[in-house]
C-alpha cells in the first residue's frame, strides 16, 4: 500500500480546484474564472486499490495586496511543506511570466519529489505541448512531467499512477469513507459565495465574503434552514448584489439553494443578507472567522 499527502499549488486560475474535484470524484472546491476564487486549503481524500491519497488544494500563489491575500499565499506556501509530494499545475494555455518564474523559484529548493502537471491541453494544439515539456523539463528535475486536462479528464489517470509511484508505503491515514476535513458549513459559505462569483463582475469577486451566521438541524419535515450574510467593502457594492427589486440577491440565492440541496441530499431554506464592512480584508477577526483551518 501506498499513502501520503499530495498538494496542488500553482498561479490562479491554473485549475487547482477543478483537478482536486476531479481527482476525487465530488465537488469540495468551488471554481469559477475569476482569479483567487480559492482562498482556503482544501482536503480531499481518494482511495486506490492500490493506495490512499491525500489531495490538497491551495490558493492560487500571487503577489498579495490586502492581509487576506497574504493569509491565502502563506497558506499555499505551508501546504509545500510536511507532505510527501507537490504537484505544480501549469497552465499551457497562458505564455508563461514572471509569476510562473517566481513558482520556479519557490520549487528549486524542495527536496521532496515535485511533478509538474500541464493542465488544460484541451486547449491548445499537441504539436504546442512539446516545447512546453522541453521548457519546463528545464526549470528543475520533476519526478514526472504529466499532461492533462481537468475539465474533460484526459491525461488524469496518468496523473494518478505518476502520484502513488512517488508515495512512500504506507497504511491509509484516513478511514476509507472520510473525504475531507472541512466542516459542512465552509461549504454552504463557499456555494454561496461561488454564485456571487458567477452572477458578478468587475471588482466584487475580490471584495465579496460569505459568512454562515445560523446552521441548524433539518426539522421535522426534513427542512435546512441555513442564514448566510454576504460581505461587501463598499456602500455601492450592497445594490449591486441586491440588484434591482432585490433580483440579483433572488437570482444567487436560487442558484445557491439547489447547489445545497444536492450537496445535503435535503430541501434546504437559505436566507441571504447583505452587510456592508469596510477593509474586511485587512481585518484579522474576520479573516480569523473566513480562513481558519479545520479543528482551530
Amino acid at each position: 500500500m501506498k499513502s501520503g499527502f499530495v498538494s496542488l499549488v500553482g498561479l490562479p486560475n491554473a485549475g487547482k480546484s477543478t483537478l482536486l474535484n476531479r481527482l476525487v470524484g465530488t465537488k469540495l472546491a468551488i471554481v469559477s474564472d475569476k482569479p483567487q476564487t480559492t482562498r482556503n486549503r482544501i482536503l480531499g481524500v481518494r482511495n486506490y486499490p492500490d493506495g490512499q491519497v491525500v489531495f490538497v488544494d491551495t490558493p492560487g500563489i500571487h503577489k498579495p495586496a490586502h492581509r487576506m491575500n497574504v493569509r491565502m499565499v502563506d497558506a499555499a506556501l505551508d501546504a509545500m511543506r510536511d507532505v510527501d509530494v507537490v504537484g505544480v499545475v501549469l497552465d499551457v494555455s497562458q505564455k508563461p511570466g514572471g509569476g510562473q518564474q517566481h513558482l520556479f523559484g519557490l520549487l528549486r529548493p524542495l527536496k521532496i519529489p515535485v511533478i509538474a502537471i500541464l493542465n488544460k491541453i484541451d486547449l491548445v494544439r499537441k504539436p504546442k505541448l512539446l516545447p512546453v515539456i522541453d521548457r519546463v523539463s528545464r526549470e528543475r528535475e520533476f519526478a514526472d512531467i504529466v499532461p492533462v486536462s481537468a475539465t474533460t479528464g484526459d491525461g488524469v489517470d496518468m496523473l494518478e499512477k505518476a502520484v502513488l509511484a512517488q508515495l512512500p508505503d504506507g497504511e491509509p491515514l484516513y478511514p476509507e469513507d472520510y473525504l475531507t476535513d472541512q466542516p459542512e458549513r465552509f461549504f454552504v459559505a463557499e456555494m454561496v459565495r461561488e454564485q456571487v462569483l458567477q452572477h458578478t463582475h468587475a471588482e466584487l469577486p475580490f471584495t465579496t465574503a460569505v459568512v454562515v451566521d445560523q446552521f441548524g438541524e433539518p426539522d421535522e419535515k426534513g427542512l435546512l434552514r441555513l442564514y448566510c450574510t454576504i460581505l461587501v467593502e463598499r456602500d455601492s457594492q450592497k445594490p449591486i448584489i441586491i440588484g434591482r427589486g432585490g433580483e440579483m440577491i433572488k437570482t444567487i440565492g436560487t442558484a445557491a439553494r439547489q447547489e445545497l440541496e444536492r450537496f445535503f441530499d435535503a430541501r434546504v431554506f437559505l436566507d441571504l443578507h447583505v452587510k456592508v464592512k469596510g477593509e474586511w480584508r485587512e481585518d484579522e477577526r474576520v479573516l480569523d472567522e473566513l480562513l481558519k483551518r479545520p479543528g482551530e
